[in-house]
């Protein structure tokens, strides 16, 4: 359970005032229909971090623990300091053909944006650090609609009181905390 909480509380932080978020808005103003985006963006996040999960699985076959230590706490420390950098959505990742429909065009549109993005990376390295895959998926995706439902349903009135840049440095304090645990663990007594 622990991976779990430790999943929804880092990317729910992170989520906040990311692009996704930002496009979450965004969808919400263009087709002013709440529950296909909302379907979207969970069918599109389950996907995209149960790929992600996987890759973070593979890599903890593929590379010895003490490689993965290393790999793991320096990718920790840089998501640490890319949480304190703000995101912007670019107009282009919210226009889309109207045949698809608004669930479809929420999934497509919300899969691509969230590949390379600080959640995916996020759930990449949660997977590879945590024994429990199905926990970690299952907790980002809940971290990721505990933020993006709101926006969504609130639209720009939630997302402007929301004090983001504290949001994100308390993620990027979990993710420091998380990078320091797995570069000196071993090293300290007790852990």
């Amino acid at each position: 359970m622990e991976s779990f909480f430790i999943a929804v509380g880092v990317v729910a932080l992170a989520e906040i005032g990311d692009k996704t978020q930002l496009l979450s808005l965004l969808l919400a103003a263009r087709f002013q229909r709440p529950w296909p985006i909302i379907l979207g963006i969970f069918t599109a996040t389950l996907g995209n971090h149960l790929l992600a999960g996987l890759a973070g699985r593979a890599l903890t076959t593929l590379l010895g623990p003490e490689i993965l230590r290393w790999i793991l706490g320096v990718s920790f420390l840089a998501m640490a300091i890319w949480m304190l950098v703000p995101d912007k959505l670019q107009e282009n990742e919210a226009k889309s053909p109207a045949r698809f429909g608004v669930f479809g065009t929420t999934v497509a549109i919300f899969f691509l944006a969230e590949m390379g993005d600080k959640t995916q990376v996020a759930t990449v390295a949660l997977a590879a650090r945590f024994d429990n895959l199905a926990a970690i998926v299952t907790g980002t995706t809940v971290g990721m609609m505990l933020a993006n439902i709101p926006a969504v349903l609130l639209g720009d009135k939630m997302a402007a009181r929301l004090p983001a840049r504290l949001l994100h440095g308390v993620a990027a304090v979990i993710f420091a905390l998380l990078g320091g645990y797995a570069l000196l663990g071993n090293a300290l007594p007790g852990l």
